[in-house]
């Protein structure tokens, strides 16, 4: 019987877990062909082209040199025995899928992050010691699925998934508020959840290296420099995040637009475009603002008669350049255009992602079409060796549902500047 935990736990707050896959793509193929268990293997955007990008790795090619995001023939140099398979999303889904719902017999507050890992709050559906229930989830998935996973033990998410971070592969770890001071704060800022590169290096230049640093940080001088982002990662720093486990936040449909009304109702088609590169100037000016890409371009048409159009387009890779916006901007609205004087001209990023995780979404579409672009590996080791190697790391997926336009970027989305 399911008892309650407002009887065994009183005031002493919530119990939320972080369930991290390990290298969760090569651990399905892994668990689709056991041969390959043990075994260097990679999962690359394309396995035949020389400069395929590395997607991920198994443990043993981790511990060869092989990376995340490293070129196929680099990888291949160090490790001349890596076993390299393309990917197989619907796999990957598939496998996805049951994990979830493995997730989902233990509570139903679940909140799904990415393709691989997830939120639970098991507060109210404690049956055992929160520690056995871990490792009952950790050996089902190992059993039933054949894929490991990392688990982060804490009263709030951001101290749950730091925790998860903490010991991979098949790692357990209970983060408590009281063991913050003497396991976090030593901890460079960079490697904390939510701090992204340029929010690293703007904090350097104030003096904060560590996240003790961070904790500490005086709140005025942080507001200054990150807003209201500085006060929140403040907080953070202390082991504070008011923040539920939101089954429903999968939905959320994140965007950054910007609308203009013209002055006149205009039919010239190059006057037209003038205005497109001018509204996608703006959105890339917010989204790095913001410090998030886009995966998704929509674009608004209102006529003269005060009919409206709106047509979008899903991209390969995350993008922020103006140039990139307003190319994909074009293509949408001259294919859409009917060539009747417009009234007013918008351009909406869709299905955001942080700067720090955007290189995760190239798995999730054209990996290899970037595979055979050389800039695009340069720039990555360029940043790795500037930044150091964890400068480019897994993370979010943003995902919506059809017809929610909720957004946690509300004054962003499509505002509508008078000129």
């Amino acid at each position: 019987m399911i008892s309650s935990m407002s009887e065994k736990k009183g005031e002493k707050g919530r119990i939320i877990f972080h369930v991290d896959m390990n290298s969760f793509y090569a651990s399905v193929e892994i668990s689709l062909n056991p041969s390959l268990k043990g075994k260097p293997l990679a999962i690359a955007g394309n396995p035949k082209e020389r400069r395929g990008i590395i997607v991920t790795c198994s443990y043993e090619a981790r511990k060869l040199g092989v990376k995340t995001t490293m070129p196929l023939w680099q990888a291949k140099k160090l490790c001349p025995e890596l076993i390299v398979k393309a990917p197989n999303f619907d796999q990957y889904r598939k496998a996805s899928t049951r994990m979830f719902q493995i997730l989902r017999e233990y509570t139903s507050i679940v909140e799904p992050v990415s393709i691989d890992e997830g939120y639970l709050d098991i507060t109210e559906y404690v049956t055992d010691h929160p520690l056995k229930i871990a490792q009952s989830i950790q050996n089902r998935l190992l059993q039933e699925m054949n894929l490991p996973c990392s688990i982060g033990i804490a009263p709030n998410k951001f101290l749950a998934k730091m925790a998860s971070d903490m010991k991979k592969p098949l790692g357990i770890t209970i983060l408590r508020k009281r063991d913050v001071q003497k396991i976090l704060w030593p901890m460079p800022v960079s490697e904390m959840h939510g701090v992204g590169a340029k929010t690293a290096e703007k904090l350097h230049t104030i003096g904060m290296e560590t996240i003790g640093d961070l904790a500490q940080g005086d709140e005025h001088q942080l507001q200054k420099l990150l807003g209201i982002n500085g006060i929140r990662l403040k907080e953070r720093a202390n082991g504070i995040d008011h923040r539920r486990v939101d089954p429903e936040s999968i939905y959320d449909f994140k965007s950054i637009g910007n609308s203009t009304t013209l002055p006149r109702d205009i039919s010239s088609q190059n006057n037209l475009l003038t205005v497109l590169q001018k509204l996608a100037q703006t959105v890339s000016a917010r989204l790095k603002n913001k410090e998030v890409y886009t995966t998704n371009i929509a674009v608004t048409i209102r006529y003269k008669d005060r009919t409206t159009l709106t047509r979008s387009k899903k991209l390969g890779n995350p993008i922020q350049e103006e140039m990139d916006i307003y190319q994909q901007a074009k293509s949408i609205f001259l294919k859409n255009w009917n060539g009747t004087p417009v009234r007013l001209l918008g351009i909406t990023g869709n299905d955001l992602v942080d700067e720090k995780h955007a290189y995760k979404q190239l798995d999730l579409f054209t990996y290899e079409k970037d595979a055979k672009e050389e800039l695009l590996l340069e720039a990555i080791d360029h940043l790795r060796k500037k930044f150091g190697e964890d400068i480019i790391k897994k993370g979010l997926k943003t995902s919506h549902k059809e017809g929610h336009t909720d957004t946690s970027f509300n004054k962003d989305f499509l505002l509508e500047d008078d000129e």
